[in-house]
Order: C-alpha cells, then sequence, then structure tokens
C-alpha cells in the first residue's frame, strides 16, 4: 500500500461495491487521480459476496432439485434426487470466488489506490483510517451498503439467530428452521431452506409476504410456498422470542389466536439498513434521512455537494444495477460530464427469485391510482397457456398496464415462470415510450413463454379501439 499522498485525491471512494467501484471506474477513465478505501475481510461488495450470486447461485441448485423430484410428473423415472449440501457449498465458493477475484483483480489493476482500513471524516474534505493514515480529496463517493438490522422485537437481541449471510454459508441440512420476514430475502431463503430439506416456519407481520408487491402476486407466491409445504404465517405480532443454541421458540398472535413455534434455528429477515456507522458524518457536513439513509439529490450529491452517495446507504432502492447507475451518475456529474440526465425510476425494474419468481418494471397500479392517473390493465393466466401448460408452470400470471388514450406502456407485472427473464421484454420499449401497436407489431415465436404477454397486448388494444 503506498503511503498518502502530499495533494488531495481527485475522488475518494468509501466501499468498493457495486456504487463505489463504478465511481472509481468511471472516475480513472476521465483521467482522475482515485483511492478506494475499503475495510472489509473480502473486496467485492455485497452483491458478488454475500448477496445477489450466492444466493442466487443456491437457488438455481434447488430449482433444478425440485424439478428432478418431480420426475413423474414430466413422465420421467428419477429414482432419488437429494441435496449433498458438502458439494453445493464447494460450488458456491468456487463460483462467487471466481467473480470476487475478478472484481478484485481490476481494484488491483493500477487504476486506483487502494487503502483496506475503515474511514472516519474529520472534515468535510478529510477522513482519517482506522490504520492512522490520513488522506484528503476534492470528491468524495460514500457507498458503504448496508446491514442487517435487529429491530426492537421482544427477545430478539437475545436470542442467537442467523443472518442471510449464515444461511448462505451452510454446508449441511438444518433440522428446521424459523423464518422471521416475508421480505425478498425472507422469502427466496425460506424456500431455499425448504427445498434442501428443513422444516421451515414463515412468521410475517403484514397480511402478505412481499407486501411491497401487489397483493394479487403476492398471494400467488403465498399458494406456491403452502402447496409446496412451508409454514407460512402471515398478519401476524410477535409476541416473545426466546431460545438458546440448542432450540429456539416464537410466540405470536395471528387475529385472536395465540400461537407458539419451535425449531432448532432461527434466521432473522426482518431487512437491513444503511450502514453508516463510524462514518461520523457530522463532521463532513452530511445529512441522513428519518430512515437512516443518506440523503441525496436527483445527482447522488449529499447536503455536502462535494460528496456524493450511491447503493444501499442512500436508496431509494436496494438493487444492483440501479446502485452502478448511481456510482457512475455521481463521477461523471462531480467532474462536469455534459449532457447528464437523472436516473429515471418510472422505468424501476425489479425482480424476486422465488419459484414462481416475481417481477415488476415501470410504474405500477398502485402508483398510478395513487396519482389520479388514468390507466387501462390487462392480464393473462399460464395455467392457459400452452408452454407453460407443457412446463407445468400453473402459477401466475401477466399483467400489462398502459396509458388510455396512445396505449403507451406504463409497467408491466408478472408472477410465474421464469418472470425474471421475460419482464426485460419489457425493458426497451418502455425506455423508448413504445406503445401497445409497437409490441403488437414485433413477431412473438410459438410455442414459448414470451408469446403469452400478446394477450393481454391485444386485449388492451382492443379497450383503446373500442
Amino acid at each position: 500500500m503506498r503511503k498518502s499522498p502530499p495533494q488531495p485525491y481527485d475522488l475518494l471512494v468509501i466501499g468498493s461495491g457495486s456504487a463505489g467501484f463504478n465511481a472509481a471506474r468511471v472516475a480513472a477513465s476521465l483521467g482522475k487521480r482515485v483511492a478506494i478505501v475499503d475495510g472489509a475481510r473480502q473486496l467485492g461488495g455485497l452483491c458478488i459476496l454475500r448477496g445477489c450470486m450466492p444466493s442466487k447461485t443456491l437457488l438455481y441448485s434447488t430449482e433444478v432439485l425440485h424439478l428432478a423430484q418431480k420426475g413423474k410428473t414430466f413422465g420421467l423415472d428419477i429414482p432419488k434426487a437429494a441435496v449433498d449440501m458438502k458439494a453445493l457449498h464447494a460450488r458456491k465458493i468456487k463460483i462467487i470466488g471466481e467473480f470476487a477475484d475478478y472484481r478484485v483483480q481490476a481494484l488491483e489493476s493500477g487504476k486506483y489506490d487502494v487503502y483496506r482500513s475503515h474511514a472516519r471524516f474529520v472534515d468535510p474534505h478529510t477522513v482519517a483510517l482506522a490504520d492512522g493514515r490520513i488522506l484528503a480529496a476534492n470528491h468524495f463517493l460514500i457507498g458503504t451498503g448496508s446491514k442487517v438490522s435487529v429491530p426492537p422485537v421482544p427477545g430478539l437481541a437475545e436470542t442467537p439467530f442467523w443472518t442471510s449471510d449464515d444461511v448462505l454459508n451452510l454446508d449441511f441440512v438444518p433440522e428446521s428452521v424459523i423464518v422471521l420476514g416475508g421480505g425478498i430475502v425472507a422469502c427466496e431463503l425460506a424456500q431455499f431452506l425448504h427445498r434442501i430439506g428443513s422444516k421451515v416456519t414463515l412468521v410475517q407481520r403484514s397480511k402478505n409476504i412481499l407486501k411491497d408487491h401487489s397483493p394479487a402476486a403476492s398471494e400467488v407466491v403465498q399458494q406456491a410456498f403452502r402447496d409446496e409445504g412451508i409454514n407460512l404465517h402471515t398478519d401476524t405480532k410477535i409476541e416473545k422470542i426466546s431460545g438458546d443454541t440448542r432450540s429456539i421458540t416464537v410466540k405470536f398472535k395471528n387475529g385472536d389466536k395465540s400461537l407458539t413455534r419451535r425449531a432448532r434455528f432461527l434466521l432473522n429477515a426482518l431487512g437491513r439498513e444503511p450502514n453508516t456507522t463510524g462514518l461520523n458524518l457530522a463532521a463532513a457536513g452530511v445529512k441522513t434521512t428519518p430512515a437512516g439513509r443518506i440523503a441525496v439529490n436527483k445527482w447522488q450529491q449529499t447536503s455536502a455537494s462535494h460528496i456524493y452517495a450511491g447503493g444501499d446507504v442512500c436508496g431509494p432502492h436496494d438493487i444492483v444495477h440501479l446502485a452502478v447507475a448511481q456510482g457512475e451518475l455521481a463521477a461523471r456529474h462531480a467532474f462536469g460530464v455534459k449532457g447528464l440526465k437523472p436516473i429515471d425510476y418510472s422505468l424501476l425494474l425489479n425482480v424476486v427469485f422465488t419459484d414462481p419468481p416475481l417481477a415488476t418494471i415501470g410504474v405500477q397500479e398502485s402508483e398510478l391510482t395513487a396519482r389520479g392517473k388514468k390507466f387501462i390493465v390487462a392480464s393473462y393466466p399460464f395455467n392457459d397457456h400452452g408452454k407453460s401448460i407443457l412446463m407445468n408452470a400453473h402459477y401466475g400470471y401477466v399483467k400489462i398496464i398502459a396509458e388510455p388514450k396512445r396505449g403507451r406502456i406504463l409497467g408491466a407485472e408478472i408472477v410465474g415462470r421464469d418472470a425474471g427473464e421475460l419482464i426485460h421484454c419489457f425493458s426497451g420499449p418502455l425506455a423508448m415510450k413504445a406503445t401497445v401497436f409497437d409490441l403488437l407489431r414485433a413477431p412473438w415465436y410459438h410455442p414459448t413463454l414470451a408469446e403469452i404477454l400478446t394477450y393481454p397486448l391485444e386485449e388492451l388494444a382492443e379497450q383503446i379501439n373500442s
């Protein structure tokens, strides 16, 4: 590592995850002198090391396992299909190691000065590292991500629990697990645990799991979970959590009923919070929102205009491709690149990797209704479509939302087989402000899953023309 330089860096990035790395990459491409400070045990960021990539590696393996176990449904004689946790764990480590190595090579390419330490602001232009070094910069990008939160649930803090990190590192099949929460992480990992052979109980406070999505879509996933054998409790209030390293007890109310569930392990998947601990933001003049996120404007600037933030630490959505875009935008804005446009959140794309998966893009019905905007909508079920029927993919539907006069596509929601892939059929059209009629002019091959999108498109066209 180099000693601290006598002159300030053009950009100092705190955190080498998706936002931080891409801000550094863009700044270096503009000829700027860049430092990256990251005190994590491993470089790479949440997505590569403890988020998207390890979780999807494991989820795909258990999807293959689930299909193999249903061989008779497809006329196949598969005598036995079971998980080999040691092999599954080893495969995940190998794949994630390759991704992480690639990121480390990029970080150590010589384009940046990399400091393996934690940083805290001393003043708006200076940070002190945990190893005693002092660094100065003209601009900063804070990309320190998020961490697992421990909400004030009675007994949670005093009871041993797993986080998503622990589940993603399992090399054995837990006998039983109680999962707290009903968000994306809770649902994806609950299904993973169930499919490797754990007895899973999921306890969710809201009426539906995946409450940030439409009730109709959430209910499809809920039904699939229950049909699969996950013990799902929604609309609950946790009264007490207790236990030790041998067993866990969760007491909660469901309506007027008081219920008690016991398991060998507890997974706390009640959410994440911005990781700003120790940054001493006050010394830099950086303000946070009531929810604890760093407040930013449309250019990712904080209340101190030379300090930017990107990714989970500022939101508004904890999604990797947005973190990348935020980091890139921040670097370009900091160094005066012309012709910039703010991130267009009306193109918001979201995927939940449950089975069936759930995906949305653009503006949804609830938001349009809240704004008082007029729209038309049409949907079509997977259980009435040729390709999905032969795949035994009966759960779910596709839904398309459009402007009522010209038919411009405003948004879409898909819950069902390959939803995360199918939703991208709308990415280009939404960005180009395409209409229902534009999409109907395109060819749609038969028989494919994507062809199902033509049915709601045709219904919308009829609504507009009638």
